[in-house]
């Protein structure tokens, strides 16, 4: 059972889900045991296993919880664009996201939180000290870590993990930014956003986190993702305005400590 918190939050958490039914429940338990005041907001794709049911159920029961059904699986990048407007016109200040199979541990929230506190936008990264992965094999360790090296050498990002989904944005952030302009889907979604915001002067900051790969369901990551990746990263870098993108990096801060500990790694 769950219950509801006053006064009304102003912190949402968005969660796209396709074929989440086995996590989406346990998730938002764990979000709602955090000691936030959170709202969270599912944008589920029609998911054939009756995730978009599972969630109708607990937001009978807990007006916390907001669903927003859409009648096809359209894609990672547009289920974000979705759930940013849901919660720009409902005038939440922070918006988080993240994915729905607890490969981001809602014990990372809090610190997200805090680091909005003075940035503009905060990362949940594998790629800063005290951050990294668990239940990946060598090849995919490789992989995402020449990704994330590649993106930051041709587009000067200055985030470690560019294609981290776990981020906390201020509200001023989005509406400047406009997530309906971006042209990039799937996890191409992740690095557009990144370049955008880094282009517009907003400040970001990461915390580490471990990442841990899923261990129910099936995963969305395949190959076509990490091509389109590289499309979209040779895109932005010839864009009429990428050199914008490439300022010189400020001095990051330190990240703070991680939130579970060695012992848990």
């Amino acid at each position: 059972m769950f219950f509801v918190m006053d006064p009304t939050p102003q912190t949402i958490v968005i969660i796209p889900t396709y074929n989440e039914a086995e996590n989406i429940s346990p998730l938002i338990e764990r979000i709602f045991n955090l000691e936030e005041n959170l709202d969270v907001v599912v944008v589920d794709d029609q998911s054939p296993d009756g995730t978009g049911d599972v969630v109708d159920a607990i937001a009978a029961e807990d007006a916390r919880i907001h669903v927003i059904h859409r009648q096809a699986k359209l894609g990672l990048g547009t289920a974000y664009t979705a759930g940013f407007q849901y919660a720009l016109s409902r005038g939440y200040h922070r918006i988080i996201t993240m994915d729905a199979d607890f490969s981001h541990n809602p014990r990372y929230i809090p610190a997200l939180l805090r680091l909005t506190d003075e940035y503009d936008l905060a990362i949940g990264s594998r790629y800063v000290p005290g951050g990294g992965v668990r239940l990946w094999g060598v090849h995919r360790r490789l992989l995402s870590r020449g990704a994330n090296l590649f993106a930051r050498s041709i587009l000067g990002l200055h985030a470690h993990d560019c294609t981290a989904g776990f981020r906390c944005y201020r509200a001023s952030v989005l509406e400047a930014v406009d997530p309906l302009s971006i042209k990039a889907d799937g996890y191409s979604y992740l690095l557009e956003m990144l370049w955008r915001v880094q282009r517009a002067g907003f400040t970001i900051a990461e915390t580490p986190i471990v990442f841990t790969d899923r261990r129910r369901g099936a995963s969305k990551i395949s190959q076509k993702e990490i091509f389109h990746a590289a499309g979209t990263v040779f895109r932005l870098a010839f864009s009429a305005n990428g050199a914008a993108a490439a300022r010189p990096a400020p001095t990051p801060p330190p990240p703070p400590p991680d939130p579970l500990g060695p012992s848990d790694r």
